[in-house]
């Protein structure tokens, strides 16, 4: 690639390493964030929800801007607010500050993420050079959360406010490097308002107002028996908005989604298979967490330091996973990949409390494989055929996907892992406990098998009719 083509690659996976670590680190900070700042539990919880909501809330909304506003444009504006609502955390004495900021940080990221995962897309060229850029990106993705543990754990030991005022100088170098590197689309020209002549106000107010209230059902699933009828309603709601925005989407003449792209079966299998591998991971690493600090008494930096060697797709994503899918192709290493995260969680269910962490180890790598080879061939898969002016589009469903599991799986192990708990305080109860929730990580990747299993067939199926090799 040509030298400007590296530095587009390396400012935009420098973004997305930014959303990685700053999720991390915060999460390791909570702690101390409580301690200092007297907070309460629903407060604190509150700071985690504030980022999801705004994430997972306006994330296809910020996809779409990207198309229709500029990507480029999107990508400078929200980064730019990313790096100063991260700074007001920083600053935070109250917690309705850091709930303000958290909220925004998260909307600010689902603007900044599809605008430049479009970027890419549309930078490089369809097929080998693409995929090898893709799989760069989504290496730097998985190891931004993976190094963020341990970060976070350091910087948590200087004070919690670092925790914010890192992203802010990360943020900084980005978007100077950002300003003279990008390219922007066609829609980065116009002096204002949408590419196309007309917005779709009514399908952007529907579609995050269902995507805010689907995701605040499931942040709130953790504790299914706390006010059950709120968190109904919530899910009741999101629905009810969803089917208003389908509505809406087949009568407007400039839709927001059109909603044909959602027919393509290789797109639909790639966004189930995304929410069903964040769950699956989100999961487990809550688990895993709460095994070694709650039920070993492990400290928060030895706890990043073991989780690090799932991070070993950083390594694996650029370099191996390239050859394996121009060899095989993505469907074959999406499934092997998959398998090995089955195995890995297979194997930890045995887990004892007086496990070496030789015992852990296999778990940890086979975690790192399923992440090389799942998590980058689907954001291609995802992106892969789309026509440049609906990427931003493709880019904010695959992301959406990924958030919206993530925020699944994380509050269905909590609450299996609550209700399996009942009234035990021993660390054998909090053992068995954590064994039943692994469930959810083990069921939630046999399904993403099944689903891949089913893409594969039906892609070997269309290469036997066609005798054209479908790389899908």
């Amino acid at each position: 690639m040509p030298a400007r083509s590296w530095g587009v690659l390396i400012v935009l996976c420098g973004a997305i390493f930014l959303e990685g670590i700053d999720v991390a680190m915060l999460n390791v900070a909570l702690p101390s964030i409580r301690a200092d700042l007297g907070l309460s539990t629903g407060v604190l919880s509150g700071v985690v929800s504030a980022y999801v909501l705004g994430y997972g809330g306006f994330m296809l909304l910020g996809g779409r801007a990207a198309d229709l506003l500029g990507r480029r444009r999107m990508f400078l504006i929200w980064l730019g607010v990313f790096l100063a609502f991260s700074g007001l955390g920083g600053f935070a004495h109250e917690g309705w500050v850091l709930l303000v900021a958290r909220f925004v940080t998260g909307v600010a990221a689902a603007f900044m993420t599809p605008a430049g995962l479009s970027l890419l897309t549309t930078t490089f060229p369809e097929g080998p050079q693409r995929n090898r850029a893709l799989l760069i990106y989504a290496g730097t993705a998985a190891g931004g959360f993976a190094l963020g543990l341990v970060i976070g754990g350091l910087l948590t030991a200087f004070g919690w406010r670092w925790v914010f005022f890192a992203p802010v100088l990360l943020s900084l170098v980005i978007l100077l490097a950002a300003i003279p590197l990008l390219k922007g689309s066609p829609s980065d020209s116009l002096p204002s308002g949408p590419r196309g002549g007309g917005f779709d106000a009514a399908g952007a107010l529907s579609v995050t107002g269902a995507m805010m209230l689907l995701v605040y059902g499931v942040v709130r699933l953790e504790h299914p028996s706390d006010n059950w009828p709120l968190t109904a309603a919530a899910f009741l709601g999101g629905l009810a908005l969803l089917g208003a925005f389908v509505a809406v989407e087949r009568r407007s003449t400039h839709p927001l989604v059109r909603l044909g792209l959602l027919r393509s079966g290789a797109l639909v299998r790639a966004n189930v298979t995304a929410a069903l591998l964040t769950a699956s991971f989100f999961g487990f690493q809550f688990l895993v967490t709460l095994y070694l600090q709650e039920l070993r008494g492990w400290s928060t930096i030895q706890t990043g330091l073991a989780l690090l060697a799932a991070a070993a797709d950083v390594v694996l994503a650029p370099t191996l996973t390239p050859w394996l899918v121009n060899r095989y192709g993505n469907a074959k290493v999406v499934l092997g990949g998959l398998l090995s995260g089955l195995l890995a969680y297979a194997l930890f269910l045995g887990v004892g409390l007086d496990w070496t962490y030789a015992a852990m180890l296999p778990s940890m790598l086979l975690i790192g494989l399923m992440f090389a080879f799942v998590y980058g061939p689907l954001t291609i898969v995802a992106t892969d055929g789309i026509a440049p002016e609906e990427q931003g589009l493709a880019s904010g469903l695959i992301n959406t996907s990924f958030q919206f599991g993530a925020a699944l799986g994380l509050s269905m192990v909590t609450a299996v892992n609550v209700a399996a708990l009942g009234d035990g305080t021993t660390a054998e109860s909090g053992l068995t406990a954590l064994r039943t929730a692994l469930a959810v990580p083990v069921t939630a990747t046999l399904l993403a098998a099944v689903v891949a299993a089913y893409g594969l067939r039906r892609h070997m199926g269309t290469r036997k009719a066609d005798r054209v090799p479908i790389d899908a």
